[in-house]
This record gives C-alpha cells, structure tokens and sequence, in this order.
C-alpha cells in the first residue's frame, strides 16, 4: 500500500482547517454534525459482528471497538474543556494519552453497545451546553499544555465536529471495504 493510500486511511476526509472567518451558520452546521454522531454511528455499526469489532479500522489502527471508546472519552474531554473554559480565565486543560487509554482493559472488556448508549445520552448534555453559548462564552478559550496554544471555543466545536466525522468516516470505510471482500 502506498503511503498516499495509507494517508488516506488514517485521515478520510482530511484534517481539519479553521476557517479565518466563522459564521453563525457555520458554528450551528457544527453543533448539528455533533449532536448528530450517535444517530449516524449506530446506523453504520448496527450489524457489526464481533471479529468486525475486533478487527482494526485501518492497517496499523485501533480495533473498531476501540474507536468508539475512543470517541466517547474524546468528546468527555472536550465536554470538561469547555466547562472549564465557560468557567475559568483561560484555564490551562489537562491533556491525556488518547493511545495509552485504548491499552486499557475497559476498551477491550466493556461492551461497545455501553458506549453507543452513553455517547448518545452524552451527546445531548453536551449540545445542550453548546447550543446555549452566548456569543461572550463562545468568545472564552482554554490552553493546551502540550502546544500552549490558546483554543478558542469555537474552534473546539469546528475540531469536534471534524473529530466527529473522521472517527465516522473510519467505519464507514472499514465497512466498505469488508463489503468489497
């Protein structure tokens, strides 16, 4: 496989780009994308076999099964990075190692079906907290430790909802090509 193809296993539908000019329209097409994900995920996933769920997304990638964990505790993250934002100056977030969670016991013992569950059930706290944003909260930011760069709120729902849709477009992939076998 050529590292094009490779490249374009690991990031379907590219990376993201913050646009330099952020709409209204543009932050809500976002928040939709988001509040959307669990709908679409279950639909793609809804007659997965165990050896699909255990069986890498990509060569070299995690289990299918570890994607969606992955998922669910990416957008935790994000949720708690937001509440500090909307709730401190600036606040400097706790970063974590995405590739050592998916080493833990829980991604490969815990049913996935919990965490559709709980994505879902997650997802609407959380837009309900991004739907609320006044235009003063959406201007708050926090600091990532790793890169000490400021990221704005509205720049996290832009990542998120990319975030979203690559992890999705991952399975859809995953999926297609099981299809072509």
């Amino acid at each position: 496989m050529s590292n094009e193809e490779l490249y374009k296993l690991r990031f379907p539908i590219g990376t993201f780009q913050m646009p330099n000019e952020v709409t209204e329209a543009q932050i809500q097409e976002w928040i939709t994308i988001i509040e959307t994900l669990p709908q679409r995920l279950k639909a793609t996933v809804k007659d997965f076999t165990e050896v699909e769920w255990n069986s890498p997304y990509r060569p070299g990638g995690w289990t299918n099964k570890q994607l969606v964990h992955h998922i669910l505790d990416s957008h935790i993250n994000s949720y708690i990075r937001f509440k500090w934002a909307l709730t401190e100056d600036e606040p400097m977030i706790k970063a974590y190692e995405e590739a050592e969670w998916a080493l833990l016991k829980d991604y490969e013992e815990t049913p996935v079906e919990l965490s559709l569950q709980l994505l879902d059930l997650f997802h609407q706290r959380w837009i309900f907290v991004l739907k609320n944003l006044d235009k003063g909260q959406l201007q708050r930011g926090f600091i990532h430790p790793e890169s000490k760069k400021r990221v704005g709120l509205i720049e996290n729902i832009g990542v998120y909802a990319w975030h979203s849709d690559h992890h999705l477009a991952h399975i859809q992939g995953f999926k297609k090509r099981q299809e072509k076998n």
